[in-house]
C-alpha cells in the first residue's frame, strides 16, 4: 500500500535542568500506509504520547525535536517546536487524551466547532460546521443537545467523545489518536473505534496512528502494531502476529500481563513485569530492556542490537532473537535478517 507518512530517525527529548535531556524519543522510525489503522503500545513512560507530539506537530517547550525526518502525503513537515504548523487539523490532526484540556471552558460545543473549522476554512459557514459536529455526534450515540452545552455540563466520557469529533471534522489525512478510549466505557469504546474505522474506509481519514496500552483494543481494530520500550521500537508488525506470536521478550511480557476477557483466559495466569522502565535522562547502553529482561546476555549491555525479520513485514530488535534465528555477531543496527 502506498505510504502515506513516514518518519526516520526520530528524535525528541524533554528539557530539563541548565543542561539536563530525557530522551523520551530516540531514534524511532515507522510508517502508515493509505488506508492502515497502526497501533502503538507499550508501558506508560515510554515514549508513545511524545511520538504523537511529534507527528502531530503539536510539540512545544520542554518537549524538543532534535532530529530525524517526516514525510506525511509526500510533503516533508519540519519538525522544529516552533514551525508554525499549516497543516495541522487537515494534513494530520491530533485526538488527545485529556478531553478537558482540549475544550474551551467559555464556549459552547457548537461556538467552538465553528472557531475550529473557520480557522482553517473562512469559507465554511456555521450551518456547515455545525452540521458536520451533529452527524458525527449521532455516530458515537451523543444526542444533539451537547452542542449547546458548555464543557463542564459534561461528563467525562462525553467530553471525550466531543474532542473526538472535533479533531475529525477537518477531514484530516493522518488521525494521531492519544489513548482515546482511556475515559470511555465499553459502549462508548466500540462507537468511538467504530466511527473512526468508518472514516477511514470511506476515505475520509487517510490512515490513523492509534496510541494504546490497552493491547486487546489493537486486536480488534490496528492492521500493524508498534511496541515501544523506553524511547525506541522493539517489535513491529502484524498485529495478530505481535499480540499472539511476539518475537521479543518485551512484548512477551506485556502480553503475560495482559488479561484478555476470553474463555482461554481462565486458565491464563497473569504475570507482571518485573523492575521499572530506566531513567531516561541515563539510559542504560545497549537494549535498554536487557536490566529487566530473562534473556539479556553480556551482548545485550554492551550495543544496541540489530533489526532482525523474522517474518514478512514484522521487525524486531533483540540480540536474543538473533542468537536464536543464527545471526552473525555484527555492529548495531545491522541489516536485517530473514528467518
Amino acid at each position: 500500500m502506498p505510504e502515506l507518512l513516514v518518519a526516520e530517525n526520530l528524535q525528541a527529548y524533554y528539557r530539563y535542568g541548565l543542561n539536563g535531556w530525557i530522551r523520551a524519543v530516540d531514534g524511532v522510525s515507522l510508517s502508515l500506509g493509505e488506508g492502515e489503522i497502526l497501533g502503538v503500545a507499550g508501558e506508560s513512560g515510554c515514549g508513545k504520547s511524545t511520538l504523537a507530539q511529534v507527528l502531530a506537530s503539536v510539540a512545544r517547550w520542554p518537549l524538543c525535536p532534535r532530529g530525524g525526518s517526516l514525510h506525511i502525503d509526500g510533503h516533508e513537515v519540519p519538525l522544529t517546536a516552533t514551525a508554525e504548523a499549516s497543516h495541522r487539523g487537515t494534513v494530520v490532526s491530533m485526538m488527545p487524551q485529556g478531553a478537558m484540556n482540549s475544550l474551551n471552558p467559555t464556549q459552547r460545543v457548537r461556538d467552538f466547532v465553528f472557531d475550529v473549522v473557520r480557522s482553517h476554512d473562512p469559507s465554511v459557514t456555521r450551518r456547515a460546521a455545525v452540521q458536520r459536529a451533529r452527524e458525527r455526534l449521532a455516530q458515537l450515540h451523543l444526542p444533539e443537545r451537547v452542542l449547546d452545552a458548555y464543557p463542564h455540563q459534561l461528563s467525562g466520557g462525553m467530553k471525550q467523545r466531543v474532542v473526538a469529533v472535533i479533531s475529525t471534522l477537518l477531514n484530516p489525512r493522518v488521525l494521531i489518536a492519544d489513548e482515546p478510549t482511556s475515559a470511555l466505557d465499553v459502549s462508548a469504546q466500540r462507537a468511538l473505534l467504530a466511527l473512526m474505522a468508518q472514516l477511514l474506509v470511506d476515505g475520509i481519514i487517510g490512515g490513523i496512528i492509534l496510541v494504546t496500552h490497552e493491547l486487546p483494543i489493537l486486536r480488534n481494530v490496528a492492521h500493524r502494531t508498534m511496541i515501544m520500550y523506553a524511547g525506541q521500537v522493539s517489535e513491529t508488525g502484524p498485529t495478530e502476529r505481535v499480540i499472539f506470536e511476539p518475537a521479543h521478550p518485551y512484548t512477551r511480557a506485556l502480553m503475560d500481563a495482559t488479561l484478555v476477557l476470553e474463555s482461554a483466559t481462565k486458565r491464563q495466569r497473569i504475570e507482571g513485569l518485573e523492575g521499572s522502565p530506566p531513567d531516561l535522562s541515563r539510559p542504560p547502553d545497549g537494549c535498554r530492556f536487557h536490566p529487566r529482561c530473562p534473556h539479556a546476555s553480556d551482548a545485550c549491555a554492551e550495543a544496541f542490537p540489530p533489526e532482525l525479520r523474522p517474518g514478512p513485514d514484522h521487525t524486531v530488535a533483540c540480540w536474543w532473537l538473533a542468537e536464536r534465528l543464527g545471526a552473525p555477531r555484527a555492529e548495531s543496527g545491522a541489516r536485517a535478517v530473514e528467518s
